[in-house]
């Protein structure tokens, strides 16, 4: 088993989190903590990896996304 590490994209709404994987395209959750919204996801993306292989099709590839913070002093 290979273990791949896919970024996560966690926005603030108005009342909740919502996230989404750069590398996989309509993969996105939300929940109303961080902490919940990363579980949905991991949740999501499982079931994003089963149902590309119900139906034959290909799962993402390597991960290309590079996540890093920009310093800025305002």
């Amino acid at each position: 088993m290979t273990i791949k590490k896919y970024a996560i994209v966690i926005e603030k709404a108005e009342n909740n989190y919502s996230a989404y994987l750069p590398d996989v395209p309509g993969c996105i959750a939300v929940g109303d903590t961080v902490e919940e919204v990363k579980a949905e996801m991991q949740s999501a993306f499982l079931a994003y990896l089963q149902a590309a292989k119900d139906f034959n099709q290909p799962i993402p590839g390597e991960p290309t996304t590079l996540c890093d913070y920009l310093s800025v002093e305002l």
